[in-house]
């Protein structure tokens, strides 16, 4: 589903601040793999989703999404491909737009629009069931500003507006850090949910170990933009957090550089 090939990027470019991002990387996703990505601050782990999304041109090496060289395409031509969900809450949705508003957008991305009436009684009812299905009662607030929910609810729409289309790959930025503990576990098992269910090849980066090896079939660790270790199947589901730590604790020479990551 997706070959990302010898890529490179630097930012900063003949500047005191130069910084390699992204140092000869090399990621093939299989249809329906579920890869959770962790690293410390600057691993590059966010900048991997940004070439992805086409929010970044690399400086070299090719992208392909199911056999098409996405590599040079602009970030608006990727919109149908791919279904995007970030750590802020706030960035996903329209906040002074209602929620089937929301979802209207949402299904129609990628489609031609034409001046028919915006929402159809089918199109609703299919929202209905679609906001029951995510257990949080926003299938009887269709009508309610998305600004007023709280943040684990707005990330839930959020990721059911990013999945409603079943992109071709599904890219999860840290989706569950900005919210509370108890919240964060019922927006994953969502995640879970409706991954399992569209069998949606998904890239999820995470600061959170544990998460890292419960969720998913494949865990990636990336250090100075490169990937250090790649487990999966029985594999990744024998690692234990004492271990990732280990391997991380190898390849920096023992300084680690991100407390957040130790403290997941």
């Amino acid at each position: 589903m997706l070959k990302f090939n010898g890529v490179y990027k630097t930012f900063n470019h003949n500047t005191v601040n130069e910084k390699r991002v992204i140092n000869d990387l090399s990621l093939h996703l299989q249809r329906g793999d579920f890869v959770t990505v962790i690293g410390g601050n600057g691993a590059g782990k966010s900048t991997l989703l940004n070439l992805i999304a086409g929010v970044y041109p690399p400086d070299s090496g090719s992208i392909l999404l199911e056999g098409e060289a996405i590599t040079h395409l602009p970030e608006y031509k990727r919109a149908k491909y791919l279904g995007r969900v970030f750590q802020d809450p706030m960035m996903g949705t329209a906040a002074n737009m209602e929620i089937q508003e929301n979802l209207a957008l949402a299904y129609r991305r990628g489609k031609r629009r034409g001046l028919r009436w915006g929402i159809t009684n089918k199109e609703k009812q299919n929202y209905i069931e679609k906001l029951t299905n995510l257990g949080l009662g926003l299938e009887t607030r269709m009508t309610s500003k998305v600004g007023l929910l709280s943040g684990g609810q707005r990330q839930a729409l959020t990721l059911l507006m990013a999945t409603l289309q079943q992109p071709k790959l599904l890219l999860l930025d840290e989706h569950t850090a900005a919210l509370d503990p108890g919240t964060a576990e019922r927006v994953l098992e969502l995640t879970q949910q409706i991954v399992s269910a569209n069998n949606l090849t998904t890239l999820m980066v995470t600061h959170n170990m544990k998460q890292a090896i419960q969720y998913g079939n494949r865990l990636v660790m990336m250090y100075e933009g490169k990937i250090i270790f790649d487990v999966s199947g029985v594999e990744k589901s024998d690692l234990k957090v004492a271990d990732l730590l280990k391997k991380f604790e190898i390849v920096s020479n023992g300084s680690f550089a991100n407390d957040r990551m130790i403290l997941s």
